[in-house]
């Protein structure tokens, strides 16, 4: 089911009236790591709730969702943020991707006439969005290189699959058709494959296939994680992903407020590496927050609410 996803990316797009409890009183953390040194740098403290930054495509800004809107934040100078006008789009939650040319972004935005998710693109200045997919709930995770098409995981007969539209909207593919849910898919450099999380063998495991929807190939096969959300570096030679703890967790789910992983591994396959441990999850590291230059990441950690 999708169902905590959908919920959790409400609450992230809601009025501060709307949130409450430990999410409310969060204090998130925006962090950048560097995989050449394995340091971790602290960029800036929201006392809020922030999510999934993107690296902007010349690596000067990073962007996060926070109470339904979008910002910038420079990487050189933190000092304030600001606001990108996405007009009708206030409920925009933490699917949002850059197109390759770093002209445009792509959004999820849940609509006030029945709350889904559905998507739009806009300019990365800013501007009035332009629907891509009627149909909801909707998610947004992958823009191709030729920025022709999106690619985004979608419930439309009671199973979460994998899609594909063009990038201008029109009709929709569907990729997968595992039972469970296939979700999280991003495209290589390359263009050649989509990379996605599937919890078809049981545990939430990162899987590869070619852009058609062929090959679909096991990557992961952790006994002990749920591996989610597949990130390629722009250079195509290392994918990073958040885990959660087998247990800890259903393995379609993958909540805020949880003890999880950071893991690396190559985008040729092999075993993954584990490169930052935090609190966080949902929020964290959503989408593709690779610098241009492959060598570092940008991530959200999250400070535990303390109890009253």
């Amino acid at each position: 089911m999708k169902t905590p996803y959908l919920f959790l990316s409400l609450l992230a797009a809601s009025t501060p009236a709307f949130v409450s409890g430990q999410v409310n009183k969060t204090v998130s953390v925006l962090e950048i790591y560097d995989t050449e040194t394995g340091k971790r740098t602290v960029l800036k403290e929201y006392p809020y709730l922030i999510e999934a930054p993107n690296w902007t495509v010349d690596g000067q800004y990073l962007i996060y969702n926070s109470k339904g809107k979008l910002y910038k934040v420079a990487i050189d100078d933190a000092a304030s943020d600001v606001e990108i006008p996405t007009g009708f789009a206030n409920r925009c939650n933490n699917d949002h991707v850059l197109s390759v040319d770093g002209k445009e972004i792509a959004i999820s935005h849940g609509t006030k006439e029945d709350g889904q998710s559905r998507i739009y693109t806009l300019p990365i200045t800013g501007g009035a969005p332009t629907l891509v997919t009627p149909m909801g709930p909707s998610y947004l995770h992958g823009w191709s290189p030729d920025g022709k098409t999106l690619a985004y995981c979608a419930d439309r007969k009671g199973n979460y699959d994998v899609y594909i539209i063009p990038a201008r909207g029109g009709e929709e593919v569907r990729l997968t058709d595992a039972p469970g849910l296939d979700d999280g898919p991003e495209y290589s450099p390359c263009g050649n494959y989509i990379w996605f999380n599937s919890v078809r063998t049981g545990l939430m495991q990162v899987w590869r296939m070619r852009a058609d929807g062929a090959e679909q190939t096991q990557m992961t096969f952790d006994k002990d994680r749920n591996s989610w959300f597949p990130h390629i570096s722009p250079d195509g030679e290392q994918v990073v992903f958040i885990c959660y703890k087998k247990g800890d967790v259903a393995p379609g789910d993958h909540p805020f407020g949880k003890d999880v992983e950071l893991r690396v591994m190559p985008a040729k396959g092999g075993k993954p590496q584990t490169v930052v441990s935090l609190f966080g999850g949902q929020g964290t590291i959503n989408v593709n927050s690779w610098s241009p230059d492959s060598k570092r990441f940008a991530f959200v950690s999250y400070i535990r609410a303390k109890a009253e």
